[in-house]
């Protein structure tokens, strides 16, 4: 089982830049997706980037060109590196793995997110 720790949310004005973490822990070799997801009360959860195990990575069509997902060392550490920050990107950013377990079955692990505020 994979275990997610989140970091680095902050508040920062309109036009500043953040760089959130994503420290796994557990069996990394299991890992095939990290997706970090933004949560805003009364709102669904949207999916913000996606990390694959072959280094393919995808954006939601709203943050393209401004945020980019990367990872050290592997799984080590996942970024999430946000530039020109809009008020509209405010929300609870959380840390999602995904993969197979020895066993061949899925998971799908969540961190508890960390705290972004973008004030106009």
């Amino acid at each position: 089982q994979v275990q997610l720790m989140e970091s680095g949310g902050a508040l920062v004005q309109a036009g500043g830049s953040l760089r959130l973490s994503c420290t796994p822990s557990g069996n990394l070799f299991s890992i095939n997706t990290i997706t970090w997801h933004r949560q805003v009360p009364g709102k669904e959860r949207e999916s913000v980037a996606t990390l694959t195990n072959d280094d393919a990575a995808n954006y939601t069509d709203p943050v393209k060109g401004r945020f980019t997902i990367s990872r050290v060392d592997a799984w080590h550490t996942v970024y999430l590196q946000m530039n020109s920050l809009k008020p509209e990107d405010t929300g609870l950013y959380v840390c999602n793995a995904r993969g197979y377990r020895d066993t061949g079955s899925r998971f799908d692990s969540w961190g508890q997110g960390t705290q972004v505020i973008v004030s106009s």
